[in-house]
């Protein structure tokens, strides 16, 4: 795949996914926030960090930046787009994607390892991944709390958009594995077409054999299967 990764002021894991799609055979570029060209990639990711220092709200300032543009473009033509953590609050700025990230229930930033359930295998990001496994992905936010009204919470429901779950070890999506009060324990979600995810876990961070889980490699793994299956 050829692989565009953007890069913000303040954004502080996009050189963790280009250094996982690299390391993995692929052709992957960093994009700096002020340019107007993709460079042409089956794939754009917009990492985690803290665009533009978090100022108004999460992803707010970064909406505007001359290649988020190009972005909104690449996935209305049907471009696959995965905004990791701070990439998913700004796809629900852009309007990409509904709902909104809130402060955690808690007021605190949280950084720890979390179990995930994957909730749908019909998407590109978790292609051939049995619904209901288990994932080991960490998560680092402060503003992780997903809102989206009851009428959303239905479409997503019902169009199978909801692609994680915060879980416990038994694949159970209770309030006591709700690490941030996000609605219905929701970590990932995509768009109606099925082309944008946005998750709040990072797994750019759990891909490497240098860390304690490589559970991350299922997302990318599932990518990577769907598209030699729709190449």
């Amino acid at each position: 795949m050829r692989v565009s990764v953007i890069t913000f002021p303040g954004s502080n894991c996009d050189h963790d996914a280009f250094s996982v799609f690299s390391s993995r055979g692929h052709s992957t570029k960093m994009v700096w926030h002020k340019d107007s060209n993709l460079q042409q990639p089956d794939l754009v990711i917009l990492p985690g960090g803290f665009s533009y220092g978090d100022y108004l709200r999460c992803g707010a300032l970064a909406r505007f930046s001359p290649i988020v543009k190009e972005v909104i473009a690449f996935a209305q033509k049907g471009g696959l787009v995965m905004g990791i953590c701070n990439g998913f609050q700004i796809l629900t700025e852009t309007g990409l994607l509904p709902g909104a990230l809130m402060m955690n229930n808690s007021l605190s930033f949280i950084c720890q390892h979390q179990l995930l359930r994957v909730e749908s295998a019909n998407s590109p990001f978790t292609h051939n991944i049995p619904v209901g496994t288990v994932l080991d992905i960490p998560i680092a936010h402060k503003e992780g709390n997903y809102y989206i009204d009851e009428e959303g919470l239905n479409m997503l429901q019902t169009e199978d958009r909801i692609l994680f779950r915060y879980c416990n070890a038994d694949a159970v999506a209770s309030e006591e594995s709700n690490p941030n009060g996000a609605v219905d324990n929701i970590a990932g979600i995509c768009n109606k077409e099925r082309n944008v995810l946005g998750m709040m876990p990072h797994p750019e961070r759990a891909a490497t054999d240098t860390v304690t889980s490589q559970d991350g490699r299922r997302i990318f793994e599932a990518l990577e299967s769907y598209f030699i299956s729709h190449a």
